[in-house]
């Protein structure tokens, strides 16, 4: 082997990487202590961009093409500091490679709950996972906080380093976001479109990547959040109550039976009817009774006067809860006093008459 040969073996003439892989992030050209000669041939196929690393420092980034690599094509890597020959002579660098297409159905989740806080429910914790899409869209950033100086980075090494990033972009998003427990666990569709723009901005100045698609597939609340959310959704449902009562007597009414309608309707007419006769005086308790006859049935106790919501839901056929919703929504008449719930026959009456 003459010189020119044994020289020609110890320089780099052409640098290029064919990618017939699907997961591959970065390359590194593998160079073999080799010198890259001055006017090599370096050739970037498209999805691929080429980052130089001279002495840890960043040179260079070439799009898709053929280059030749002289002092014209490089003027960064020609003026870093230590270099002092652009490229009159052969040089050493790190190539690396960086793929730019899109990495589409890449998993994420929360491996523990993470806390938020609701206008409904307070602090709620919420489990959640999904997929996204991404690429690549500032190589010398992905290199410095992602991929670091790993000769073949890989999407499975990508997961185990973003899994944790991707989560705390996602908790961030919903805090500024204020997105409600509710919506959260119900508008999966919507929600992965409507964080994006939240998202986007933290993953490409932190990591250099794009998210271009994210998807939320599943969120989960404890048990007590899911059965307030199911109570929620039945009233929203059912509405207003007074309506509710109203339809149930319609009901009652087209059947023909007692019924709930039929109870309800009979208990507001003795309601009327009772305080028809406290307005005479008939239920006058600070009057003196006559004695019963003898052998005369007892009486009949009197209306209470104060009822609770367990009476009026009992009168009414509905739930108590039912009750005091349409108590907190001004639909039925009732005071709060402590904790408890007290309602007059008055307001039932004018409940009912409505």
């Amino acid at each position: 082997m003459g010189l020119m040969d044994y020289l020609k073996g110890q320089f780099l003439e052409i640098i290029q990487w064919q990618d017939d892989s699907r997961d591959t992030l970065v390359w590194r050209f593998p160079d073999e202590d080799k010198e890259i000669k001055r006017g090599a041939q370096l050739i970037v196929r498209e999805s691929q961009v080429v980052q130089f690393v001279y002495l840890g420092q960043f040179g260079d980034t070439f799009a898709p093409g053929k280059h030749d690599l002289v002092t014209d094509n490089i003027p960064i890597l020609s003026t870093l500091k230590g270099w002092k020959y652009g490229f009159e002579s052969p040089f050493k660098a790190d190539v690396y490679y960086v793929n730019t297409r899109l990495f589409t159905g890449n998993k994420w989740g929360t491996s523990n709950p993470i806390m938020m806080r609701d206008q409904d429910f307070g602090i709620v914790r919420v489990r959640a996972f999904g997929t996204f899409d991404f690429k690549i869209t500032d190589p010398k950033l992905f290199l410095k906080e992602v991929s670091g100086s790993d000769h073949h980075f890989r999407l499975d090494e990508f997961a185990d380093t973003m899994r944790s990033r991707i989560v705390s972009v996602f908790t961030d998003a919903l805090a500024s976001a204020k997105v409600p427990v509710l919506d959260l666990a119900t508008r999966y569709s919507e929600l992965g479109d409507a964080l994006l723009p939240i998202i986007n901005p933290q993953t490409q100045s932190k990591y250099g990547i794009e998210i271009t698609s994210f998807i939320l597939e599943n969120a989960s609340v404890p048990p007590e959040v899911e059965a307030a959310i199911d109570k929620r959704s039945s009233m929203s449902a059912i509405g207003n109550l007074n309506d509710y009562v109203k339809f149930q007597m319609a009901e009652g009414m087209a059947k023909g039976g007692p019924g709930v309608a039929g109870s309800a309707a009979e208990i507001a007419m003795g309601f009327g009817m009772a305080n028809q006769m406290m307005g005479q005086g008939a239920f006058n308790m600070n009057a003196a009774q006559p004695p019963p006859l003898p052998g005369a049935a007892p009486a009949a106790a009197p209306v209470a006067d104060i009822l609770t919501p367990a009476q009026v839901a009992q009168t009414l056929g509905v739930t108590e809860s039912d009750v005091i919703a349409s108590i907190d929504a001004g639909d039925l008449k009732g005071k709060k006093i402590g904790s408890q719930y007290r309602i007059t026959k008055a307001a039932l009456d004018e409940f009912l008459a409505h």
